[in-house]
């Protein structure tokens, strides 16, 4: 594969105002290698928050149609180890390989970036045994965005829910409207914890803004509530009248 670094791009110009400076003020560099859909978003959100990102892939015409948005652009294969050398991707405290469809160079390339030492790799699955290589790779994290958005959006379709985040321990956050079992008494005398199984940790009533929840808080027919809890639990909630 050749090691030939086709083009590097950069856009100068001081962090935007707006942006954050970060949470712990240290590097704030990224690398994502892959500019497709979900490569380019994210390191485009990631520009947005202020941080220096260098945005590589084969494809030159994704480079070009990115380059403006990002710190840094380049033309590369990044499954060739000297390649990443080049543009000093070791360097970087943080990569993300955000590769699409081609399972090998996806692969590859975490596997090069683990031999660089890169300290915290990302990398993007696109199925759950993809996912399960590179996790045995040494992957930090691994995404399955289709997957995950897939399951997130079936919850939101066949039930009452408006959102719905699920975590890998069985735990999930969801908004969904205030059934009738919690209304019109303080949250400490519903019991809903005791009850459902669920903690109410956010309320918003309608032309207002989200507030916190304590035992004191009188939940009204209306209200869009936040509920934590375990996974079942706070799906059969949501389905309460």
């Amino acid at each position: 594969m050749s090691n030939y670094l086709h083009s590097v791009r950069r856009r100068r110009g001081k962090r935007p105002a707006h942006a954050p400076a970060g949470q712990d003020g240290g590097d704030q560099r990224i690398a994502v290698i892959g500019l497709g859909r979900f490569g380019s978003s994210l390191a485009e959100e990631v520009m947005r928050r202020g941080w220096e990102v260098l945005g590589v892939d084969e494809d030159e015409r994704l480079v070009q149609r990115h380059s403006d948005a990002l710190t840094h652009a380049a033309v590369a294969d990044c499954t060739d180890v000297e390649v990443l050398r080049q543009l000093g991707v070791s360097e970087f405290p943080l990569a993300v390989v955000a590769i699409g469809t081609d399972i090998e160079a996806s692969i590859l390339v975490t596997s090069n970036l683990l031999d660089e030492g890169v300290p915290t790799i990302w990398a993007k699955a696109i199925s759950r045994q993809h996912g399960r290589i590179l996790e045995r790779l040494g992957a930090h994290h691994v995404v399955l965005p289709e997957h995950e958005m897939g399951e997130r959006v079936a919850h939101l379709v066949t039930g009452r829910m408006l959102d719905f985040i699920e975590f890998d321990d069985d735990y999930a956050l969801v908004k969904t409207v205030a059934p009738q079992v919690a209304t019109g008494v303080p949250l400490g005398v519903s019991a809903v914890r005791s009850k459902h199984g669920v903690t109410i940790v956010g309320i918003k009533r309608p032309g207002r803004d989200f507030t916190y929840a304590d035992a004191e808080t009188v939940v009204e027919s209306g209200d869009v509530l936040i509920v934590t809890g375990r996974t079942a639990a706070v799906e059969a909630f949501a389905e309460l009248d």
